[in-house]
């Protein structure tokens, strides 16, 4: 880092563009006299209109629409209209479609959270300005990596059609269900993605951790019997349980000058944070006990509260949802039908499911006819946006008096830690200092 003013005056930290993101974004970090004055993560998103043409849409429409939001996670989106929808029919699936969903959410987090482990995140801890020139020493963790996501995209695949926008969800269930031996083919490599998963994560718990704690509020669902994917309670660590329809009482969007992006608060409590390290520090006892014993090993035991400790958090969530696919293949009974009757009505549904980065939550207003009336859409990466400026605002003091390109390494896996909806970035900042 260049320039006078280190020992006092003001010090901008500018980030110009992050690229390749979903919509646009910057991120500006005033330093006066040594300490933050002002932290403004900008997302530059244009209006994206979901919520608005999804008005006058049929029911039967949603799922697929909703799909397009997000090409890394589209069953997240699938899976909470469904349930939303469903919620306002008062329609319950059949217990071996609820399996097959849950079979179906285990793949996408299997092959999300591969792809931001290996190819989004490791580099910057092993020092590679991205995965391709990674794999020149380190190759088999990189192949580790795109098997691993191989894996999780063929559950996705097999049960939606394709691994991208699937087609086969439904209202109801299933436009089309495997049967038992098209499934079990797949047990082979979700046994060695289960073990390749605890391996990366032991890895990982070896890698150099910046020594950054924060006092979060954690949030995320909570089940009484299962580590919550497309299940549970709306919770937190400070007391909060409560049921999807209560959710926009107890949590605000807002828009601030500086951003398009709406951006999430807890009443009374402001930013939170969703995603992996909320999950698991709120549901750590419904992991299976060897997965408790990995991540005391690796340090990660509850109450963790250093984020850039989520890489391996999200190492050991790959290795839950490869681990609960084989399960949940090994009780799969095709049910007699693909989905069942829904029957319209006028209604209000709501629903909340754990996308791979956090909470997601829908709600849908219905007329008689099964047309939408209103719909909102509450993405993860939303939730997160003023948790994120919050760690750079306590983070940045650190590391802003040292060498420019390390600053922008640490600045880039702050915003990382959270994985944001960042498709096919790996290193995304450009970072240019200015003194005043």
């Amino acid at each position: 880092m260049s320039g006078k003013g280190t020992n006092g005056g003001t010090r901008i930290i500018r980030v110009d563009t992050l690229a390749r993101v979903e919509g646009e974004g910057a991120l500006l970090v005033k330093l006066k006299d040594g300490q933050v004055s002002d932290v403004q993560l900008k997302i530059f998103e244009p209006p994206r209109l979901f919520e608005a043409f999804l008005q006058g849409r049929h029911y039967a429409e949603v799922v697929d629409i909703v799909a397009r939001i997000c090409g890394i996670c589209p069953i997240a989106y699938q899976m909470t209209a469904v349930h939303a929808i469903e919620r306002a029919f008062g329609f319950e699936a059949a217990p071996a479609v609820r399996l097959l969903r849950r079979l179906f959410y285990c793949g996408e987090w299997i092959a999300s959270h591969a792809l931001h482990v290996f190819m989004l995140h490791m580099p910057d801890f092993l020092g590679y300005p991205d995965a391709i020139r990674m794999a020149g020493a380190h190759r088999a963790l990189v192949e580790r990596g795109l098997r691993i996501k191989k894996a999780g995209n063929a559950v996705m695949a097999l049960l939606g059609g394709r691994e991208i926008h699937p087609v086969s969800v439904a209202v109801g269930g299933f436009y089309r269900v495997p049967t038992e031996a098209e499934l079990r083919p797949l047990m082979e490599e979700l046994a060695w993605a289960e073990a390749a998963a605890i391996e990366t994560a032991r890895f990982a718990a070896g890698l150099r951790f910046p020594e950054f704690e924060q006092d979060y509020d954690f949030v995320a669902l909570a089940h009484p019997e299962a580590y919550p994917i497309d299940e549970g309670r709306i919770s937190s660590n400070r007391g909060l349980s409560i049921d999807a329809a209560a959710f926009e009482q107890e949590f605000s969007e807002h828009q601030v000058a500086y951003s398009t992006a709406l951006r999430a608060s807890l009443r009374g409590h402001g930013a939170y944070m969703v995603g992996s390290l909320a999950r698991f520090n709120l549901n750590f006892e419904r992991l299976p006990p060897a997965l408790q014993s990995l991540a005391r090993a690796c340090g990660a035991e509850p109450p963790c509260r250093n984020p850039f400790r989520s890489i391996v958090v999200r190492s050991i969530e790959i290795a839950y949802a490869c681990g609960e696919a084989l399960r949940l293949i090994a009780a799969y009974r095709a049910p007699a039908a693909a989905r069942g009757e829904v029957e319209p009505r006028a209604g209000t549904g709501w629903a909340a499911t754990e996308a791979p980065r956090g909470l997601l939550y829908h709600r849908f207003d219905i007329d008689e006819r099964g047309l939408i009336r209103a719909a909102r859409i509450v993405p993860p990466t939303s939730q997160n946006q003023k948790r994120i400026e919050d760690d750079l605002w306590h983070f940045v003091p650190q590391v802003a008096r040292r060498p420019l390109q390390e600053v922008t390494l640490q600045c880039e896996q702050a915003v990382r830690n959270y994985d944001p909806c960042i498709s096919c970035s790996t290193h995304f900042l450009k970072l240019t200092v200015e003194h005043e």
